[in-house]
């Protein structure tokens, strides 16, 4: 195992895949272009000390189960208020949107199960589908189109159709109507993961409510959501959200749930008093896209010619598509020493194999922030050949 273990290292180093984790400080002066903080609620003293309330009440943990001792009222809160917010008629909360994808997939899937799955869905999404034991077929991105042929081939009694409403790498979205179409037409389930566009997208008086929210999937007998509460909402955690059947179903036959610990509390209290505040401050989704807008405006003339950065994108996410692995790890590492975090995604986490920048716009992101930010990104990117 020790000989594998460092030919495998090997191959890392090689490829440029080596991944460390690069601790942060309480209170460190980066300008963050790289967490998922996008509405600026981890550290808002509303969430954080609804956080703090709830462990002094509830404990650090859950303690078990949720099906044993590890549900609270702020669980059963926090599960109702979100099914209110994203529009569904429930929602089931675990300790994770990892686990709440896995959850699902499982409790709906089986040898009786035909998955049709976007190419570009997230690893909780594919380990959901490998675990499920369900004939999985995948289809080239956001193609409708391809979806509907494999579903036309289907001998499977059951299918799901599982996408991201707004993607976590190239920050586009799915094209969510024609796609229930497809499932009302085929009498499939749109699985929906909601974790990019809970909180930031929405428009009217669902801005941030996500995109299911207002619009005809809400409430739909073929449509799930799935959402996660450590993005957005600040907190940790993830959910479940359809009808009360379906809710009941995964309850008794998820997994990641029955044998996992509960929420912690405090994690179920600050994503509640995260939920309160997305829909009393929609400005904050707002500036979501407006900093997204500036961070474009910002950085295209340094990318001229390669029209890498959209200027408008469906929700934070801002794509940057780098010439190799080392040079995507080269210009995050110099954007660091120069005060600026931001995202590196390299092979295998980027579904397309193409090595990326990854910028997330935060609503409280200043001008000051953004001008620095494209300054300093500017000035790495123009030195790439």
């Amino acid at each position: 195992m020790t000989q594998w273990l460092e030919r495998q290292a090997a191959v890392r180093e090689r490829r440029g895949q080596v991944r460390r984790p690069l601790p942060r400080a309480a209170h460190e002066q980066f300008i963050d272009l790289a967490s998922n903080d996008y509405l600026g609620l981890a550290t808002e003293p509303r969430v954080t000390g609804a956080a703090a309330e709830a462990v002094s009440r509830w404990g650090a943990g859950a303690t078990s189960s949720r099906l044993v001792a590890g549900t609270t009222q702020l669980h059963l809160d926090l599960e109702q208020e979100l099914a209110m917010l994203v529009g569904m008629e429930s929602a089931l909360v675990f300790s994770s949107g990892y686990l709440a994808n896995i959850g699902v997939i499982t409790a709906l899937g089986g040898p009786g199960t035909l998955i049709i799955a976007d190419e570009h869905c997230h690893a909780s999404m594919i380990d959901g589908f490998r675990l499920s034991r369900s004939r999985t077929e995948s289809f080239a991105h956001n193609s409708v189109g391809e979806a509907g042929r494999l579903l036309g081939g289907r001998t499977e009694p059951r299918a799901m159709i599982a996408v991201e409403s707004v993607y976590s790498v190239l920050g586009d979205e799915a094209p969510l109507p024609d796609l229930l179409a497809l499932a009302e037409q085929h009498d499939a389930v749109l699985l929906i993961d909601e974790a990019h566009s809970l909180g930031v997208t929405g428009s009217g008086s669902f801005q941030g409510c996500g995109s299911v929210a207002g619009t005809v999937l809400a409430g739909h007998p073929n449509v799930i959501v799935t959402a996660t509460l450590s993005k957005a909402l600040g907190s940790q955690g993830g959910a479940v959200l359809g009808s009360v059947l379906l809710r009941e179903h995964v309850l008794n036959r998820a997994r990641s749930f029955i044998f996992d610990t509960g929420l912690a509390p405090a994690s179920a209290a600050g994503a509640l008093a995260a939920v309160r505040i997305i829909r009393e401050e929609p400005w904050r989704a707002a500036s979501v896209h407006s900093n997204a807008a500036a961070l474009a405006a910002g950085l295209a003339p340094a990318l001229a010619n390669r029209g890498a950065v959209p200027d408008r994108t469906a929700g934070a996410v801002q794509s940057i598509p780098m010439p190799s692995a080392e040079s995507a790890l080269a210009a995050a590492e110099s954007a660091r020493s120069a005060g600026v975090r931001i995202g590196c995604f390299r092979p295998p986490s980027v579904p397309d194999g193409i090595p990326r920048l990854r910028l997330t716009a935060r609503a409280t992101l200043t001008p000051e922030e953004i001008e620095t930010g494209c300054a300093v990104l500017r000035g790495i990117l123009e030195e790439l050949p």
